[in-house]
């Protein structure tokens, strides 16, 4: 395997110095709905405690605490170096490291977690070897989880912020929409890629998956929850529209019409 490029400083420096991700899955009712969800999801296909997860793009390890609070042995790797120290708390072992040459032996986990890793490269090409690494490492059979952020989450976003009036995020977001690339040097995010769900299930077949289940992690309500706070600075967390939304993510399930309309995907398939 050559030697992946260099992570990209922008990525570094947003989480750094730009961005707190520690705070993003507990700070708002959408973010709180997405961990409830991806915990959901992931129960659902993990093989029993204590088996061995490999947590790649882990960022500050709020997967890992609940994932090691379960009784699972967790290992997280990642490229930024303020979220390995943050996750060396999370009850998991740490490491500095790429989702697309990973130091793990191969067949040496009982199942793989990405789900930062594939919204960061651009790529297709990184994409694939970061889910071929993910393959490699995990035993025949195991699941592997990986998350994408779904080509339609910025049009509802930036609707409930209303700032898809302004020029710039417009403009973005028609990008996003048109291929899916949200290119380097743009205020607001790192250089990404949006997956369609069809789009995120042909990735994983290329990377040598044979059957992968796609989910819409937060469903198609997480927009409501985003709008009403932010339009009246009260937090939504618990409440009864926080309820509604959660039980929107789990009715939609069975109808893959309605994964366009979440903000996350969520594909799990074998190794």
């Amino acid at each position: 395997m050559t030697t992946p490029p260099p992570v990209d400083p922008e990525i570094i420096g947003f989480y750094t110095e730009t961005f707190d991700e520690a705070t993003r899955l507990t700070a708002t009712a959408d973010g709180v709905l997405e961990m409830v969800r991806t915990q959901e999801l992931l129960r659902r296909h993990l093989p029993p405690a204590p088996a061995r997860i490999l947590d790649v793009g882990g960022g500050p390890g709020a997967h890992a605490r609940w994932l090691a609070e379960d009784g699972y042995q967790v290992h997280l790797v990642d490229p930024v170096a303020r979220h390995v120290e943050q996750a060396r708390h999370a009850g998991c072992t740490t490491e500095l490291g790429d989702a697309r040459k990973l130091t793990a032996a191969d067949d040496s986990y009982d199942a793989v977690l990405l789900l930062g890793p594939l919204y960061h490269l651009l790529d297709r090409g990184d994409r694939l070897q970061a889910l071929a690494e993910a393959r490699r490492v995990a035993r025949p059979g195991s699941p592997v989880a990986a998350a994408a952020i779904s080509r339609y989450a910025s049009l509802f976003e930036h609707t409930a912020t209303t700032w898809l009036e302004r020029d710039r995020v417009h403009d973005a977001v028609h990008d996003i929409l048109a291929d899916g690339r949200h290119e380097p040097g743009r205020k607001g995010f790192t250089a990404a890629y949006f997956h369609t769900a069809g789009g995120l299930v042909e990735e994983l077949r290329s990377a040598g998956f044979d059957h992968t289940e796609v989910y819409g992690i937060e469903g198609p309500t997480w927009a409501l929850l985003k709008a009403t706070e932010q339009h009246t600075g009260t937090s939504l967390i618990g409440s009864p529209m926080f309820r509604a939304a959660l039980a929107a993510a789990r009715a939609a399930e069975p109808y893959p019409d309605l994964l366009a309309a979440g903000s996350h995907l969520l594909a799990v398939a074998r190794a």
